[in-house]
């Protein structure tokens, strides 16, 4: 039996401490922060019936970091870190061989770097097939909507992340335009010069979300942002936005108002066997984040060792993760947008709506 472990952490501080505690969501919000910063990682639930398609068998743990993504950008990185190790050596207690940083974990600092050189276990981000499957499920979505990559433009938000990058290096090999947006104009554009080489169309870049956002068909986000940057009125009309982003870039307003494109949730996965995660992170039973399965299938591989650290990603990485995705079994689980399924009736239904 291959063990695993995943730390999580709540995105919003009453709406999901309230998930495992009901009582908290009676609280004023700036108690229950304060709650969080004093109280040190916590066992969250036992995951059970993860089976791969090879006959290989893995149980795991989620682990909760007592930390708001708000928190984990202001409070001192060292107490941040503090807290991610406390969770990954609670993890390693438990018996995991391999533990994944999920949500903010895997953005602050130095993208789980000095994590795992605090930890006697090995470690991942799950970027490579959080990659991996966006890119899948946007392309998908595209096809969907009758959108053909090699005559459409396409925009990544967060472009100079290390997700992002990776990201647009991908979607340069089909789209006839690519635009990046990221509010680090040098870094974006140092990006963009490396894509030029290989893309199969134009690369041009842009600090201005709302600007880049408007001229894309399909869109792929990717951005650390603590807040929504991508509104109503953003997007053009017919497009595809796969929102890869935790807490997502995409504003809950996109879905009362605009009813002529699709927003669809990038990384959500079916997982082999009869698993059980017993907590509700508010997928459908028996699927995943990306990140989630990116650390559930190098258990199941034996493939006890970093993968997927730092700032760096390359394309290498996702492409090998994929192949192992795919041979034990995970695989995209259809499409969700803002934390509901989507039918192909409703996408038939955008997409009429969009060639009105």
């Amino acid at each position: 039996m291959e063990k695993f472990a995943f730390i999580m952490h709540p995105l919003e501080a009453k709406r999901d401490i309230a998930r495992k505690y009901p009582f908290v969501k009676f609280l004023p919000e700036s108690w229950v922060e304060f709650g969080l910063k004093h109280k040190g990682p916590m066992l969250v639930s036992h995951v059970t019936g993860v089976r791969s398609a090879t006959g290989a068998e893995a149980e795991g743990w989620f682990v909760g970091c007592p930390l708001t993504p708000k928190q984990m950008l202001s409070l001192p990185i060292d107490f941040v870190w503090e807290k991610i190790i406390g969770a990954g050596k609670l993890a390693a207690e438990l018996g995991a061989g391999i533990v994944g940083l999920g949500a903010f974990t895997s953005v602050v600092g130095d993208g789980g770097i000095t994590v795992a050189n605090n930890l006697d276990i090995a470690v991942t981000s799950g970027n490579s097939y959080t990659v991996a499957t966006a890119i899948e499920g946007a392309l998908k979505a595209a096809e969907m909507m009758d959108i053909e990559p090699s005559k459409a433009t396409a925009a990544v938000v967060g472009a100079a992340g290390s997700i992002g990058r990776t990201c647009a290096e991908i979607m340069s090999r089909q789209a006839a335009e690519l635009i990046l947006i990221d509010k680090n104009a040098e870094r974006n554009e140092e990006v963009a010069e490396a894509i030029r080489q290989k893309a199969a169309g134009t690369v041009s870049t842009t600090t201005d979300v709302r600007e880049g956002v408007g001229k894309a068909d399909i869109v792929v986000a990717v951005s650390s942002a603590v807040h929504a940057i991508i509104e109503p009125s953003y997007i053009k009309r017919g497009a595809v936005v796969c929102d890869v982003a935790r807490p997502r870039d995409v504003s809950v307003r996109v879905a009362q108002e605009r009813d002529d494109v699709l927003v669809i949730e990038g990384g959500v996965v079916a997982v082999p066997g009869d698993a059980e995660f017993n907590f509700n992170f508010g997928f459908p039973p028996k699927t995943a984040y990306a990140c989630m399965s990116e650390t559930m299938m190098l258990a199941l591989e034996g493939r006890y060792e970093n993968y997927t650290l730092g700032r760096e990603l390359t394309t290498s990485q996702v492409d090998e993760i994929k192949q192992i995705g795919d041979r034990h079994g995970f695989k995209l689980a259809g499409f969700r947008s803002f934390e509901k399924a989507v039918t192909d009736e409703q996408i038939e239904r955008i997409r009429k709506k969009a060639c009105a």
